[in-house]
């Protein structure tokens, strides 16, 4: 837990399960996320890693407790979720308008939040990502895979969440692009942001997650901080399914 004024979590799981249709696919998992902090769930193709966090969006069937922001949202749809101040970036590119321009897309965002509000959070989502302000009038299929990577979490910012959910935001980006959400991930925890965040690429989430909990077949098979992310040969090992030490 990050030291924060706020030590109470912003989103609890208990004896969380994510299903689709009837096959359980991940298991009886207990975690929190803390405001000002980012836990990674980390796990090879097929860990359940992406339904997990669709499953914690309300985009995928769960079972079990979850607490965001101190209201039980189990049994809530995604756009009441989303209301609470739950925001998703799935794995998936497509999650942007592509015939739209740039600054339309930031303005589909933009909807959720107060009007008074607006210009402020759009100049702030500018400010992380500077190549979205001379790109305002770009159809946003014309971007790179990095920059519409910004432009979808631009848009998941523009509803001021309490928790962001990115779902292998470093995929098929260039290495270049890793510093920019680097920064944006520093910046948004500053300000007391919650980020649930899955990741493949080890070295990446090293930079960037506070805690981890490492995935196999759905299952939770180790947590640890972020001075333990280093150990890349033996969380790969755990990767593959070789159960490892899990911290109480």
């Amino acid at each position: 837990m990050p030291a924060s004024a706020n030590p109470s979590p912003f989103l609890t799981a208990r004896k969380f399960s994510a299903r689709h249709g009837r096959i359980r696919v991940v298991f009886n998992l207990d975690f929190e996320v803390y405001p000002g902090e980012m836990l990674a769930i980390l796990g090879a193709n097929g860990a359940g890693k992406s339904s997990l966090l669709g499953a914690v969006a309300g985009l995928v069937s769960g079972d079990g407790q979850l607490v965001a922001g101190g209201h039980e949202v189990a049994g809530e749809p995604a756009h009441r979720r989303a209301a609470r101040g739950i925001s998703f970036v799935p794995e998936q590119r497509g999650n942007i308008f592509g015939t739209m321009s740039v600054g339309e897309n930031l303005d589909v965002g933009l909807r959720m939040t107060k009007p008074g509000r607006r210009e402020q959070v759009r100049a702030d989502i500018l400010a992380m990502f500077p190549i979205l302000e001379k790109r305002m009038s770009t159809a946003s299929a014309m971007l790179s895979g990095g920059e519409q990577q910004m432009l979808a979490m631009g848009m998941a910012l523009g509803r001021e969440p309490s928790l962001l959910i990115m779902d292998e935001p470093s995929q098929g980006l260039a290495p270049a692009v890793f510093d920019i959400l680097q920064s944006a991930f520093d910046t948004l925890k500053r300000r007391g942001m919650a980020i649930l965040l899955a990741e493949q690429n080890l070295p990446f989430a090293s930079r960037i997650a506070d805690r981890y909990l490492v995935l196999s077949q759905g299952e939770l098979v180790a947590t640890g901080s972020k001075d333990e992310l280093g150990r890349y040969d033996e969380i790969m090992a755990m990767f593959m399914g070789r159960r490892g030490p899990v911290a109480a």
